[in-house]
């Protein structure tokens, strides 16, 4: 979830098909959510995935530049490279300002 936040805040929207298989898939996963969570500028994240192997995952940041750096970070770079050669049939990734959030 979401950490509290006074005033804006960016989301960064993931959404995947999976692969068949599970491919290391969820040790990666499980690593890369908690590298993230250590990297300055992270505010949380949610995710969910069907039994069809479709899934989005929300993560939220205090900046653009934030986002930038996690983007770059070695780990996470080699994790996209996997991403894209052996876990998803297909993604897409939308960086969204968050203006207003409650509930």
């Amino acid at each position: 979830m979401v950490h509290e936040s006074n005033g804006s805040y960016y989301a960064v929207i993931f959404s995947s098909q999976r692969t068949e298989g599970d491919n290391g898939y969820n040790l990666m996963a499980e690593k890369m959510e908690q590298l993230a969570s250590g990297q300055p500028g992270f505010l949380g994240v949610e995710s969910v995935r069907d039994s069809s192997g479709a899934g989005i995952t929300i993560s939220y940041w205090e900046s653009l530049e934030a986002i930038s750096n996690w983007k770059q970070h070695q780990s996470h770079k080699v994790a996209q490279e996997k991403g894209k050669k052996e876990w998803y049939q297909n993604y897409k990734v939308k960086i969204c300002k968050v203006e207003r959030e409650y509930s």
